[in-house]
């Protein structure tokens, strides 16, 4: 494929542009919010690397983006090393204390606690892993001292920064979701807090300062990680001193995928993520969705399918590999593709979708189990990606699941602890369900696509369940159609499940809707628009020119983020 006409489309506004494409040749920075892609620019200018950015990033994330991710975080990190030639997954995910058994969330009367019930259950929260996921990343490809890395974080929280739209748009939704301790520092006074005001936590400054001193180790073994058990205990959770001290890093090589000539470093299983976007990919090369205009009801209809069709395989086989077996191979086998891709059809929608069966593909044969239940989409994570001067790639997908995590904030330390177990089916006996030391699926998809082996285009997003989504939409919007970044970023997203929960974001063409309905969609039972503030995903991405050494980046709009470059 000739990439020319895709660098050619680019409209760049400079180095820096939080409405248009930024481009530069002396790295790029992405992230959701303004002050964090600043964060991680100065880093680059310092000479830093993408792994060091990325890192830098993440601790001021922690401090501006403290509703998405934070300390408590758990996430996945994808990192190229130009010099090695190496791409891995660093694998951050939470993890469920020893205590945990399957019946987690079954209530005194025998019952499946409702989802909002165990978004708020302090035996949601989850081991966090993020911070010895920047550690492991660090010792392995850092270049500046961590301490460096952390100070920008530390500043933002002691000097303070100005409220921005997601802020106030989150707390006036979800504050019923905070505990005391966080209601001090998310509505001090009783007030909430509005776009413009000024924010300082010294309580986050001092963890950060302890961070700095000490190292990451104190969040797993040290006075932060006292903190943390002494919170978990006093609200009935489960995490033990022995559960933060036993918690590893994994660094795997990725999953991975190809379409159409480029391939693609994807998150490995227990991440749901990588395998869907890898079979979504798949099938819509076979059922050729580019031959369609970008506003078209044909790519609308046939991006709805493949969608359901490839959330069915991950709900049903997707699982935590050191518990049950997977048929990845056979869930991106050629021939099941093949077999997958003739239900889709541009005259009807698939009435009930039904379960593959994969094994046939792989080796080994196993019984189809019980499915996993699907949980409720939204913004509460955060994605953000760097690379530098010398072509190095980091990208990074972090969150304390629900915006808010789980509303407990440690007392003194000024951040909330994630929900990151409500990733499990609640049900004892399904798969994916929870149990002792276990991780649950993710749909986190940090992607590195690569052109004749070299970095090309780096993306991730948000947003739950519909991140793989975002990310699939935008590389087609990108290596099919052509488009500048931030319009492969900005057109409008669908979002449909195999049980018909459908998202729309505003700017959907009227004819799309009108087919849609045509086809056996029921527009007006479950078909949720989005407003231009609350879009589907909010996908971060920058695009890479290795035989001119140009990048190009963009940031999504629903939040207050932009993509950026040093200047020199």
């Amino acid at each position: 494929m000739r990439l020319d006409e895709i660098f050619e489309n680019q409209k760049s506004a400079g180095n820096s542009s939080k409405k248009k494409t930024a481009k530069s040749t002396h790295g790029m920075a992405a992230s959701a919010v303004r002050e964090a892609t600043d964060v991680g620019t100065k880093i680059l200018e310092q000479d830093g690397n993408a792994v060091d950015a990325v890192i830098a990033m993440q601790f001021a994330l922690a401090v501006v983006e403290g509703m998405n991710t934070g300390i408590a975080a758990g996430g996945f990190i994808s990192i190229y090393d130009a010099k090695s030639g190496e791409t891995k997954i660093v694998n951050g995910h939470s993890i469920a204390p020893e205590a945990v058994r399957p019946t987690l969330f079954i209530d005194e009367d025998g019952e499946v606690e409702d989802y909002d019930t165990r978004t708020m259950d302090p035996k949601s929260v989850g081991v966090p892993g993020i911070l010895r996921a920047l550690e492991v990343s660090h010792e392995k490809y850092g270049s500046l001292p961590m301490r460096d890395l952390i100070e920008p974080a530390i500043e933002l929280a002691e000097n303070g920064f100005r409220v921005n739209s997601l802020w106030e748009r989150t707390l006036e939704l979800f504050q019923d979701r905070l505990g005391e301790e966080a209601k001090k520092k998310f509505m001090p006074g009783g007030k909430l807090l509005v776009e413009g005001d000024h924010l300082k936590q010294p309580e986050l400054a001092k963890t950060l300062r302890i961070l700095r001193d000490e190292g990451i180790s104190a969040v797993y073994e040290g006075e932060i990680a006292d903190a943390i058990v002494k919170t978990i205990e006093e609200h009935g959770g489960l995490i033990t001193k022995e559960d933060l001290k036993n918690y590893k890093s994994l660094v795997d090589d990725p999953l991975w995928g190809t379409y159409k000539g480029f391939d693609l470093a994807l998150t490995n299983p227990p991440n749901g993520g990588g395998f869907a976007v890898g079979q979504m990919l798949k099938i819509a090369e076979q059922i050729d969705i580019a031959k369609y205009r970008p506003d078209s009801w044909e790519k609308y209809h046939l991006l709805a399918e493949t969608m359901r069709l490839t959330l069915k395989d991950m709900h049903e086989h997707i699982e935590d590999p050191r518990f049950d077996k997977i048929p990845l191979h056979g869930l991106l086998d050629d021939e099941y593709i093949k077999e997958r891709s003739s239900l889709i059809s541009l005259d009807k929608r698939i009435e009930k979708v039904e379960e593959g069966n994969p094994w046939l593909y792989q080796d080994e044969q196993q019984p189809i189990q019980q499915t996993m239940e699907t949980n409720e989409s939204g913004m509460e994570t955060t994605h953000f990606t760097a690379v530098d001067k010398w072509g190095n790639v980091a990208a990074c997908t972090s969150s304390i699941e629900r915006i808010y995590g789980s509303g407990i904030l440690v007392p003194g330390y000024g951040f909330l602890l994630n929900n990151d177990l409500t990733d499990f089916n609640p049900e004892p006996d399904a798969k994916n369900n929870p149990d002792s030391w276990k991780f649950a699926v993710s749909a986190k998809s940090p992607t590195i696509m690569f052109h004749e082996g070299k970095p090309f285009f780096t993306l991730g997003s948000p947003g739950a369940k519909t991140i793989v989504a975002s990310v699939l939409q935008v590389i087609i919007n990108v290596i099919d159609y052509k488009m500048d970044l931030k319009k492969a970023i900005s057109e409008p997203r669908i979002y449909v499940t195999p049980d018909d929960e459908k998202e729309w974001e505003d700017g959907l063409p009227e004819d799309v809707l009108k087919k849609f309905e045509e086809l056996g969609y029921s527009i007006d039972q479950g078909f949720r628009e989005q407003t231009a503030d609350d879009r589907i995903g909010d996908v971060q991405a920058i695009l890479i020119n290795s035989e001119t050494g140009e990048l190009y980046g963009a940031a999504d709009s629903p939040r207050p983020g932009k993509a950026e470059g040093p200047t020199e």
